[in-house]
């Protein structure tokens, strides 16, 4: 139990980091982000999302509840990103620019939900 939320720990300082970082890259305020310390924030938001990425795929379910729990989790991700993407869309449709990255990047989260769907069903 302890080990479980020592990784929580972890998982949510590295989310917490990698989610300042992304703000950082979009600079809001346009305080700051000369072109090295772009590209440096960069190289460290790709380094942080390789440490979040760990986590996901070393996640292990101790019981039915923590299995609950994480699948939960992954739904819930995985509609929220899905809607931010499809508001993009429609909103860069109505002023008929729609930005490919949008639109590929919600193909891959279906297909990849799909084909870990039929990996999950065949290797039960």
């Amino acid at each position: 139990m302890k080990n479980s939320i020592k990784n929580f720990r972890k998982e949510l300082i590295v989310s917490g980091v990698l989610v300042l970082l992304l703000v950082l890259i979009l600079n809001p305020f346009h305080f700051w982000m000369p072109d090295m310390m772009h590209m440096v924030v960069l190289a460290v938001t790709v380094a942080v999302f390789g440490i979040f990425a760990s986590f996901i795929l070393r996640e292990r379910m101790g019981d039915e509840r923590d299995y609950i729990h994480r699948m939960f989790s992954g739904r819930v991700a995985f509609l929220s990103g899905a809607t931010v993407l499809i508001l993009g869309i429609i909103i860069e449709a109505i002023s008929d620019n729609i930005n490919p990255w949008l639109v590929s990047t919600l193909v891959v989260m279906v297909l990849g939900k799909v084909f870990a769907l039929l990996y999950s069903e065949q290797n039960q």
